[in-house]
């Protein structure tokens, strides 16, 4: 049975990276590939979930999500980073780093 959204942030031995995106966001489209190479890089380290805001509007609304993309880092179920809008692969590996105490 798959867990919801905040039993997977609370109870995730890893820091959990989020996407909250929608299908009709352009810079979502451009940040998709970014995202999808940190779960690769990182597999093992780093839970990368991606929330579609459509489908999950209940989800979207716990976090106040106002515009998409927006990106969260969750440890031990608290946000320890938030940003809206599109970055640069770069910058998001270093967020990523920083939360792995790297």
């Amino acid at each position: 049975m798959p867990q919801s959204f905040e039993e997977l942030v609370q109870n995730s031995p890893l820091p959990v990276f989020v996407d909250f995106w929608a299908e009709w966001c352009g810079p979502c489209q451009v940040v998709a590939p970014s995202v999808k190479k940190l779960a690769e890089e990182f597999s093992g380290q780093l839970t990368v979930v991606k929330i579609d805001i459509d489908e999950q509007p209940g989800v979207a609304g716990r976090y106040k999500i106002q515009g998409v993309p927006t990106l969260m880092i969750f440890r031990g179920g608290e946000v320890i980073w938030r940003t809206a809008g599109a970055m640069p692969y770069a910058q998001l590996k270093a967020e990523v780093l920083k939360a792995l105490g790297s």
